[in-house]
């Protein structure tokens, strides 16, 4: 039990809801119980006549820094997943995927930065808006292994997906809406208001039309092998676990972080290690 809801709900127009992120005192590193309620509060939305849209964004200085490693990840998962090899990653999929299978459109709002698997959480949603100069990573790829929710290649191409992949480097918001791994970006101050605006746009069609529209775009992803790719990569991720250099950085995963900080400017050691 905590304090304060891990998630907050308010209603910034009609028909519009901002679900934010609440652990600005841990950069909003997404823990098993987090997950669970955002997953619980979406489908509430799901059958709440007054919700059309939702837009999901962090409290504090950044949107997340991603899954929250000081915490057991697999304790009282919201999905089940059957043991062994690839459990944690079947499981993070499965809810993942449960953003897409909602009728109604959810919005990822991102300013700051988002990480690892904070980027799985942006692109689960139907929409991406990014702050420009927000700065969005996965640098995990380069010490512990592929990602947990393998969005990259879908969405991303084969080119941008593996420079992804190869190098771990972050990129600014600027670049994510070029490259398709967001919709589009804003100066930072701008991105409140524009996102609510889209939000606005989306809540005046009534939601029996739009939940048949975003499940027919899914439903072509799905028949183009979009999901299937996706699920492809588990084994991978799993298999990750298993190799020299990753288990070497799992007997000291702070030093290895710290290495991947002092490449670039971004988040503190501490904020990295919450991957």
């Amino acid at each position: 039990m905590t304090d304060s809801p891990l998630v907050t709900v308010e209603s910034p127009s009609e028909h519009v809801r901002y679900l934010t992120l609440n652990r600005p005192e841990k950069r909003n590193a997404i823990s098993t119980p987090l997950r669970a309620e955002l997953f619980a509060t979406l489908q509430a939305h799901d059958t709440d006549p007054a919700v059309r849209v939702s837009i999901v964004r962090g409290a504090g200085e950044c949107f997340s820094s991603g899954y929250d490693l000081s915490s057991s990840l697999m304790d009282d998962t919201p999905t089940y997943s059957a043991p062994g090899d690839g459990a944690w990653t079947r499981q993070a999929s499965d809810g993942w995927f449960s953003i897409w299978d909602l009728a109604k459109p959810v919005i990822a709002q991102i300013h700051g930065y988002a990480m690892a698997g904070a980027t799985e959480l942006a692109a689960a949603c139907d929409l991406v808006y990014v702050a420009a100069d927000a700065r969005i990573s996965y640098p995990v790829v380069r010490v512990a292994s592929p990602p947990d929710w393998q969005y990259h290649e879908p969405l991303l191409g084969l080119r941008h997906s593996m420079e992804a992949m190869l190098t771990g480097d972050s990129i600014d918001g600027t670049e994510a809406a070029r490259i398709g791994w967001a919709n589009r970006s804003y100066p930072a101050d701008d991105l409140e208001s524009a996102v609510l605006d889209v939000a606005k746009r989306i809540a005046d069609v009534e939601s029996d039309l739009s939940q048949i529209l975003k499940r027919m775009v899914h439903r072509q992803f799905d028949v183009g092998g979009g999901r299937a790719a996706i699920r492809a990569g588990q084994e991978f991720q799993a298999l990750a676990g298993h190799q020299a250099s990753v288990q070497a950085f799992r007997a000291d995963p702070l030093a290895a972080m710290k290495k991947l900080t002092d490449r670039e400017s971004g988040p503190t050691d501490e904020e990295s290690s919450q991957q």
